[in-house]
Formats: structure tokens, sequence, C-alpha cells
């Protein structure tokens, strides 16, 4: 029975891996869509998430009977219960993405507002994290789960710092490109939230390898 649980957490792990990729994947994409304006790459994330949602389903239905069939403890339990988190922080991550996508659609061929920081930087940061830690997931990387979240700072500060540009110069000074603004600040806020879910996830992977929680307890790092 227990080689079967290793079986089935090993089966688990991997469509967790499966979805990551995919993640990865459309946060990509929908970075590329937004500075190119491409709309068929934007509309290809829009549909590439019906895959993502399907996936989140088939895990959610494996951890139901994981718990069910073999009443796990300890680690194995740990690692179930933040597997349940991770797949839903994924799903979302995915959903952003869409989110991103949609606001490169409205722009369609306008040009972009001129601002000194580069949206695409915020971007960046966001697939780092992102790849990072599921990396730190997948090697049971302690360090580079801690890099994920203490790295949440600058994606703050690259967001606020693109929100005020855009509001001082674009929304308030030249009505003309209002509207690109709202677009981009929204992006821009997507942007950083996916941010914000890679480090919630580096949270669970800190649970998963040590049993510390160290959410709301920056000083447990």
């Amino acid at each position: 029975m227990e080689r079967h649980l290793d079986q089935e957490l090993t089966e688990l792990k991997t469509d967790l891996l499966k979805m990551a990729t995919m993640v990865e994947s459309v946060i990509h994409s929908s970075v590329e869509a937004l500075k190119k304006r491409d709309k068929e790459l934007a509309n290809k994330v829009i549909a590439d998430d019906e895959q993502i949602d399907e996936l989140e389903l088939v895990i959610e239905e494996k951890i139901v009977d994981l718990l069910a069939l073999f009443q796990p403890l300890a680690g194995d339990l740990r690692f179930i219960a933040m597997a349940v988190h991770i797949n839903g922080a994924l799903e979302r991550v995915a959903d952003l993405a869409v989110n991103i996508s949609q606001r490169a659609l409205e722009l369609g061929d306008q040009p972009l507002p001129k601002i000194s920081v580069d949206i695409s930087h915020l971007g960046e940061q966001a697939q780092l994290m992102v790849k990072n830690v599921i990396d730190a997931f997948v090697h049971r990387d302690e360090n580079l789960a801690k890099q994920v979240i203490l790295s949440d700072k600058e994606s703050n500060r690259m967001r606020t710092d693109v929100i005020r540009e855009l509001v001082r110069d674009h929304m308030t000074k030249d009505i003309k490109t209002a509207s690109q603004a709202v677009s981009l600040i929204l992006a821009t806020r997507d942007l950083e939230r996916i941010c914000d879910y890679a480090a919630s996830i580096a949270e669970d992977v800190i649970y998963i390898i040590q049993a510390k929680v160290v959410k709301h307890h920056p000083e447990r790092l």
C-alpha cells in the first residue's frame, strides 16, 4: 500500500509540474502579447486557459482520492495539503495572464504611452519568480524559495513606480493617452499579483520542507 501511495504522490507532483510549465508559458506569451500588441498571441493565451482549468480539476480529484484512500500522515499530508494551495495559485496565475492578454487586445494598434520604467521588466520579474519557485518545489530548495519571497519587495516597488508615472503623466496631463494608461495600469497590477502568488507558493514550499510557517512571519526566513 505504501508503495502505491508513493506512486500516486509522484503522479501528483508530475501533474503539478505539468501545470506549472503551462502557466510559465502563458505568462511569457501574455507579456509578449502586451509588448508587441500581438492579437494572435493574446488570443492563444486566452484559449490555452481552458486546458489549465481542466488540469486543475484533474489535480483536485487526485488530491481528494489520495486523502480518502490512504489517509496520509506527516510529510505526505503536508505535501498534499500544500498541493491544494499550489494548484489553486497556479490556476489563478493563469487567469491573470489571461487578463494581461485582454489588456493587449484592448490596446490594439494604439501606441503605448511613453514611460521611463519599462513594464516588461516587471513581466520578466514575474516570469523569473514563477520559474524559481517551481525549481524550489522540484528540488526542495529552501534557499531558493526564500529568495523568491524576498524578491517580492522589488516587484512591489516596480509596480508602484510604473503606476505612479502612468497616473501622473498620462491620466492627469494627457487625456489622449488616458485609456491606454488605464489598460497598462491594470496589466501592471496583474503582473505584480503574479509575483505575489509566486511568493505564496514559496511559503508553501518552505512548509513542505521544514514544516515551518513563514506566512505573515518574515522574521522566520
